[in-house]
């Protein structure tokens, strides 16, 4: 079964595997996540041996809701890709 981690569980495993502070844990993490939005917002954003981000544009579209049949307009959006790396595919693949 998966689970779904929050900041705050890693900021905890990261302070446990590396002795430090909660606090320095959570700058480190809320850095990293700022460095992360503001490198896809410039361009495609890749990080060696762990994957790519990018933005896609959607078009407006024509949807449904399946309850009640009801038409309506999916305004145009941005959204985020995620593409696996080569080598982490490799790794979660090693074992079977």
């Amino acid at each position: 079964m998966s689970k779904n981690y929050t900041k705050a569980d890693i900021v905890k495993n990261l302070s446990i595997k590396t002795g430090f502070s909660s606090n320095y844990s959570k700058k480190i993490i809320n850095d990293y996540i700022k460095l992360l939005i503001m490198g896809i917002k410039e361009n495609n954003f890749i990080l060696k041996n762990v994957g790519s981000f990018k933005i896609i544009s959607k078009k407006e579209r024509q949807g449904r809701n399946p309850r009640t049949k009801q038409k309506y307009t999916i305004r145009s959006r941005k959204t985020i890709s995620y593409s696996c790396s080569k080598n982490m595919l490799k790794v979660l693949n090693k074992n079977k």
